[in-house]
């Protein structure tokens, strides 16, 4: 059996060689069964189609060499990674589509998993957050895609509910893009992120429907996990990570003149249903316990595929923490543990 780190080593190896796999749109790391670690890790590629053309390009395994342990560790054979191939379709950015869903609807203050966006638009609200100095101001944590009209730095207004949901500028402005990680259309991405400062703190709360406080976030999640979220268009859905350091290609159509851009280590995230549709952009995943955990900017044109980015990357981008309520019921006091992967 392979392990992660070989496993990784043989995904690495082939996205060197991507453009003589005509029709693969990912590589990423899984296991063999898809489930769980039994019979060890794989390389997981991502196609665009099952057509016998795409089949010929993709390897059945890969080599890599196996080092011994110890304190200096040796070469001393070598292993056949696996390589499990999934039908994924293109992956495309998803905004703009009209719902029936309850959190297309205005609310305030807005919460996590509410329909949010620009005029003309619409993504979810992804969570609520504080600076890690200025921790008395909030903000709104979304996409670039979803916050930014045209992914430049110009004036960009936040409404909610979003533009695709009856929002209006003016009437429903709620802030505005206060920071954003650019996209790059010859570079390779890692997070479509943004933040949108409120016209005032007491327009957001810190809460995320259906779950109420998260309280905090974490730096890492494995194969397998199940994962909970709420989206503007699916709702509340649950998903199980599939891969990981997956380097996919994005569709974003027309949107900033971008095309299809490439992201590097990112997490894909399986469901049997929907889990990611035109409008579900912006939404962040949790784990069981409630931590957040990654934010969701695309998906297969099923939508029972998101692909995420690991949040803690847009916490440290843009020096953020997970917002909490003012005033916390009273605890006992006593020694308290802190997890090491875990971020208020």
């Amino acid at each position: 059996m392979a392990t992660f780190r070989e496993a990784l080593r043989a995904k690495n190896h082939l996205v060197k060689r991507w453009k003589r796999m005509p029709g693969v749109m990912g590589i990423g790391v899984g296991y063999v069964n898809g489930k769980n670690s039994k019979k060890g890790a794989c390389v997981v590629l991502y196609t665009l189609d099952a057509s016998a053309a795409v089949k010929k390009g993709c390897p059945s395994c890969v080599a890599v060499k196996r080092k011994k342990g110890g304190k200096s560790p040796r070469i001393t054979s070598h292993v056949a990674v696996p390589v499990r191939t999934v039908t994924s379709g293109r992956c495309t950015s998803h905004q703009k589509l009209r719902s029936t869903a309850n959190y297309r609807r205005r609310i305030r203050p807005v919460i996590a998993g509410a329909s949010v966006g620009y005029p003309g638009a619409s993504g979810t609200a992804g969570l609520i957050v504080t600076g890690e100095i200025r921790r008395a101001q909030r903000f709104l944590l979304s996409n670039n895609h979803v916050l930014n009209r045209n992914n430049s730095g110009g004036y960009s207004e936040t409404i909610q509910p979003g533009g695709a949901d009856g929002g209006r500028s003016g009437r429903d402005r709620i802030g505005q893009l206060y920071r954003f990680v650019r996209l790059r259309k010859n570079a390779v991405n890692e997070m479509d992120a943004a933040l949108s400062i409120p016209t005032s703190n007491d327009l957001l709360a810190p809460r995320y429907a259906k779950i109420g406080t998260v309280p905090g976030y974490v730096h890492s999640y494995a194969i397998g996990s199940r994962l909970k979220k709420v989206g503007r268009s699916t709702g509340f859905v649950s998903g199980i990570v599939e891969s990981t350091h997956t380097d996919i290609n994005v569709d974003y159509g027309d949107y900033g003149g971008l095309g299809t851009i490439r992201f590097r280590n990112q997490t894909v995230i399986r469901s049997a249903a929907p889990i990611s549709l035109p409008g579900d952009s912006g939404s962040v995943w949790l784990t069981a316990n409630n931590y957040a955990a990654a934010v969701n900017f695309a998906g297969s044109a099923d939508g029972r595929l998101s692909i995420t980015f690991p949040i803690h990357r847009a916490m440290r981008a843009f020096g953020v923490r997970v917002a909490q309520p003012t005033t916390a019921p009273s605890r006992k006091r006593g020694k308290r543990r802190r997890r090491r992967n875990v971020r208020k």
